[in-house]
């Protein structure tokens, strides 16, 4: 191939690189493209921002506690908690009739951080051999009944004064008599239940009066 020949296919060479490189331009996307029809922003205005959602406040004060051992009452419990904070009030549920405890009850703090504390720090510790089971009651959950008699200073039923008011008291003739039929019933079903167990014992005869005692009588000093 000579001079000429060489100089020809060079200058070809360069117009088909130039053409390859404008229609690389060509087909290259602009910087600042135009938006589809499919995508162009709604009319009215400028888009809003969405609202800074903000936590919710913990507004919980009351709290739950369970498994409330004997001796641990609203007293008790409200020297104890106040290690805490301060305590608005104690409650703890009780039998309507006796008065006892029904181990748990429910207990109010003056700040709802302090009552969140007490409940962490005071679930499930051993007192008194007994887990206590402490939760925070949520807001809406507390109704107005839950505070009912919250105040109420019970006081237990004396069984045995009562039964010894029942003992004693003064009884007819007709109530004597009825006492003694009772009294003479039991000792024979006891006589009858040694006998079927074939042991041979003499029971002791009963020995009382068929009258009742006579009432006391006060005599003035005058």
């Amino acid at each position: 191939m000579g001079a000429k020949a060489k100089k020809a296919l060079k200058k070809n060479m360069k117009k088909v690189s130039a053409s390859a490189a404008a229609a690389s331009s060509q087909l290259a996307l602009p910087q600042n493209p135009k938006p589809s029809a499919d995508f162009l922003p709604l009319e009215g205005g400028p888009a809003r921002k969405a609202p800074v959602t903000q936590p919710l406040e913990n507004k919980a004060t009351v709290l739950y506690i369970g498994r409330i051992p004997h001796g641990f009452y609203e007293t008790e419990i409200e020297a104890f908690f106040s290690q805490f904070g301060t305590v608005k009030r104690v409650r703890v549920a009780r039998n309507k009739k006796t008065g006892k405890s029904k181990h748990f009850g429910f207990i109010q703090f003056e700040d709802a951080e302090v009552a969140e504390i007490a409940a962490g720090a005071m679930n499930n510790y051993l007192l008194l051999e007994h887990m206590l089971q402490v939760h925070v009651i949520p807001p809406e959950h507390v109704k107005p009944k839950l505070w009912k008699g919250f105040k109420c200073n019970y006081k237990p039923v004396d069984w045995v004064q009562i039964e010894r008011r029942q003992h004693n008291k003064e009884r007819t003739l007709e109530e004597h008599r009825k006492m003694l039929q009772k009294v003479v019933k039991r000792d024979q079903k006891r006589r009858k239940r040694i006998a079927a167990a074939g042991i041979e014992y003499e029971c002791p005869e009963l020995v009382g009066n068929t009258q009742p005692v006579p009432k006391k009588i006060k005599f003035s000093e005058d």
